[in-house]
């Protein structure tokens, strides 16, 4: 079967996957991995960059020479740390950050990679960045994530009229960043501010997609109380089955681009702003994708039948079904 014939018959009901029906499954597969995540930060700190810890940055000019394993092997030797971040700037430039240093640790590293890259040793810069502005960025990011989850809820509260969906988005937002955050401290991959700004950008894509299925669950939900063929949760299946097709095709087309950006960025530059920000995308793009079909709609409709009028027009279909099968059931053994 093609796609768009799979995408026809989800639209038309004639295909259907029972997504809110099994939410308890989803729902804990993500609280399995929001709980590893939680242990990673315990067990093994997030991996900030220079920006956030502060450190000792030397950029080299001029050089014909891109090999990151010299600018190691340089550091390495005068330092003993060979934990270095080495990353190609421009097409003639190279710049390495280390661990803070000592005055006479800088001076000997600058020669040493005047050296090892053949340049005049005014061709190596130094400088030291401190942890504040890390710490700034940090705060000021963080800021901004609470300002725009109390904004965003209030726009979907107005837009779709119930809180329900409101929550079901944010719940999926968060799920999103927490996903993100437990692939970065995992992978031991740097957090920088490129990466900071990924995480940001991805706030967007998120509602993007969640709020494309969140208005088929509001269209197909509507005066759902006015008839007795399906419960609430059934209509809610529906627009995510019929909104299904478009998500995948959607984040395909999202993640392609991202995802050669990030190979480029990995293969051919080596860490570097470029492999942050394409990594962060990439990986909350795809959660996001996840998150919008098995998180956010079965989490809505999960708390909206909390609600007296949801729930009572579900034990009204499902006690007319029970009722309407019994009577089958008689009339087959009569026959």
């Amino acid at each position: 079967m093609s796609m768009y014939s799979l995408g026809n018959n989800l639209y038309s009901g004639e295909k259907s996957f029972n997504i809110i029906g099994k939410r308890k499954i989803w729902y804990s597969i993500a609280l399995v991995f929001i709980a590893l995540t939680a242990l990673l930060l315990i067990v093994k700190p997030i991996n900030f960059g220079i920006d956030f810890r502060g450190g000792s940055q030397f950029t080299i000019s001029g050089t014909a020479n891109s090999s990151q394993q010299d600018a190691i092997d340089v550091v390495a030797e005068y330092t003993g740390d060979a934990n270095v971040r080495v990353s190609e700037v421009g097409s003639n430039s190279i710049r390495v950050q280390t661990a803070e240093l000592s005055s006479e640790e800088t001076q000997d590293v600058r020669d040493g990679l005047a050296e090892a890259y053949g340049v005049p040793p005014e061709d190596v810069a130094s400088t030291f960045i401190g942890p504040t502005w890390g710490a700034d960025v940090s705060q000021q990011a963080l800021q901004s994530l609470v300002v725009f989850i109390v904004l965003v809820s209030l726009v979907l509260w107005i837009y779709f009229r119930t809180w329900t969906i409101a929550i079901g988005a944010i719940g999926a937002l968060l799920h999103d960043l927490a996903i993100t955050v437990g692939v970065y401290v995992a992978s031991g991959f740097e957090v920088t501010p490129a990466t900071v700004i990924g995480l940001l950008t991805i706030l967007g894509y998120s509602l993007y997609d969640t709020v494309v299925v969140f208005d088929k669950v509001r269209e197909n939900t509507k005066g759902f109380a006015e008839q007795t063929d399906y419960t609430y949760a059934e209509a809610a299946n529906l627009a995510v089955n019929q909104t299904l097709i478009r998500s995948i095709n959607t984040s395909v087309t999202g993640l392609l681009p991202v995802g050669s950006i990030l190979v480029i960025g990995v293969l051919f530059q080596g860490a570097g702003t470029l492999r942050d920000l394409s990594l962060a995308l990439f990986v909350g793009m795809l959660v996001s994708a996840i998150s919008s079909i098995f998180i956010a709609s079965p989490l809505a409709v999960t708390l909206g039948e909390r609600q007296a009028d949801i729930k009572e027009h579900t034990e009204s279909v499902l006690a007319a079904r029970e009722k309407a099968a019994l009577v089958n059931e008689v009339k087959e053994k009569k026959a």
